[in-house]
């Protein structure tokens, strides 16, 4: 991976050649630092008015891919006419576009049954958060001693061995989190896809340009999907080294802001300038 900046005139190059840009991002961990409790995530105003000033460009559409639900991930964004996508795509809502993955729907009731079981058995524990997102469940345990991490371990792959054993269901570890969810061939990649075929009009002389920013494992899938683009942008949010399938990667969510405001302002004054 090459560090965004280094390589910035070359980026300029490559958004020279597209009529129209499909910006998406992250939130956790890219637009926000990573904190121990979720809701504590707020978007910052600069972060905010940067993606607002963004989506406000005729010649850009800007999304956010979230692990968050859908209604949650609305609400700590709060931008109009933008595209949302929550439990890793398997809900989105945006300009033209209103998708819910059917056979992630038909598992809400079995990730109702899975988050009793999940708290009945652990929510004695001090500083874990067992979130049902609708289509998704989320076991945090950023604050939890390190002595009850195998227990919480143990307790999970017991539940997902006796009751995903019906192939239903599947799990993902993310940053001090594990994530169930529907074993359905699905995810921020896939997502992606849809979005591109959503908003690409068909026009070779109007190529549609995607770009995708992300910090996490969750992420990967989107880097590879961008890649297949010539001039996809992939940007994971990490440290120089980190193994992943992106492109370029920047340090921190406070880089992040850095790269937004410089593609405004070229937006602003057209990537000729």
């Amino acid at each position: 991976m090459e560090h965004l900046f280094s390589v910035w005139p070359d980026i300029i190059h490559q958004l020279k050649n597209s009529k129209h840009v499909l910006f998406l991002t992250d939130y956790d961990g890219t637009l926000t630092d990573i904190v121990e409790r979720p809701e504590d995530a707020h978007l910052s105003d600069e972060m905010r008015n940067l993606l607002q000033g963004l989506s406000h460009q005729s010649h850009f559409t800007v999304g956010v891919i979230s692990g968050r639900g859908l209604k949650d991930i609305r609400n700590k964004v709060q931008i109009k006419n933008i595209i949302y996508a929550g439990n890793h795509g398997f809900e989105i809502t945006g300009p033209g576009i209103d998708f819910i993955n059917p056979r992630a729907e038909e598992m809400k009731s079995l990730l109702c049954i899975i988050q009793q079981t999940l708290t009945e058995t652990l929510g004695k524990i001090k500083g874990i958060i067992i979130e049902n997102k609708g289509l998704t469940l989320a076991i945090h345990y950023r604050m939890v001693e390190q002595n009850n991490i195998k227990i919480i371990d143990d307790t999970i792959n017991n539940i997902i061995k006796k009751i995903g054993s019906s192939g239903k269901i599947k799990m993902n570890i993310g940053k001090k989190v594990y994530e169930i969810k529907p074993d359905i061939d699905w995810d921020k990649g896939q997502a992606i896809r849809l979005l591109m075929q959503k908003y690409d009009n068909g026009d070779q002389n109007n190529v549609l340009f995607p770009v995708y920013l992300g910090d996490d494992s969750t992420d990967e899938d989107a880097f590879i999907e961008i890649n297949k683009y010539p001039h996809g942008i992939s940007v994971s949010v990490s440290k120089e080294g980190q193994n992943s399938a992106a492109k370029y990667y920047l340090r921190s969510p406070s880089e992040v802001a850095v790269f937004l405001k410089l593609l405004l302002e070229q937006a602003q004054r057209g990537f000729n300038g």
